[in-house]
């Protein structure tokens, strides 16, 4: 039987989760890691397999430290609610101090010669982005103030676009309050449903 692991998972994924973050994944060497997540060389090996394979489950380990923030934007009462809870989300965790400022899936692949690494960060892009679009094909067949034909996979498509664009911001040094803002600004363009005017009732 192999030996136990001696170190907490989680603890150890999300410390090698800010050292990718803050370098990139090629600029995150194996002494880096090793060094913040306070294992050697072969302990890394054994558990994750490879650079890549930790790369991977501190992927999986981000998704679900956001997982119930998503939760949250999806269960808005109707779409343009689920559209601000996403953008101004994006505009608070980016900037909220507890760890590098921007997006993971954002930064960590920018300059990166590897082909395999950015296609495993736009699968996990694209989650959000499909989840936002699910979401907007029920907003269209449910009593919402989304026009007849608007395009859910467009308008989720729109809204990953400018929440990659505030992390790259955040990532920059702009304040919670100026994305916010630049949210506010975006949704002003929100497609929404001309109000129907009620027949006028002859009288009595």
């Amino acid at each position: 039987m192999g030996r136990p692991r001696e170190f907490d998972v989680e603890k150890t994924l999300d410390k090698a989760m800010k050292v990718f973050w803050r370098k990139g994944y090629e600029g995150a060497s194996m002494n880096d890691l090793t060094t913040a997540m306070g294992i050697n060389s072969p302990s890394l090996y054994g558990a994750f397999g490879s650079k890549k394979g930790l790369f991977k489950a501190v992927l999986d380990h981000y998704d679900a430290t956001r997982s119930g923030l998503l939760t949250k934007i999806l269960a808005a009462p109707v779409a343009r609610e689920v559209a601000s809870r996403f953008l101004c989300g994006v505009a608070d965790f980016a900037t909220d101090g507890h760890h590098p400022r921007g997006c993971l899936l954002v930064q960590t692949g920018l300059s990166c010669a590897e082909t395999e690494v950015p296609r495993e960060l736009a699968k996990h892009r694209a989650a959000a982005e499909l989840a936002l679009r699910e979401r907007f094909k029920c907003a269209m067949s449910e009593d919402d103030v989304l026009p007849e034909g608007a395009d859910p996979a467009a308008l989720a498509r729109y809204l990953v676009t400018l929440a990659n664009g505030i992390c790259v911001q955040a990532s920059a040094g702009a304040s919670c309050k100026e994305l916010t803002n630049v949210a506010e600004l975006a949704l002003m363009g929100w497609p929404a449903a001309a109000c129907k005017r009620r027949p006028a009732q002859s009288a009595a």
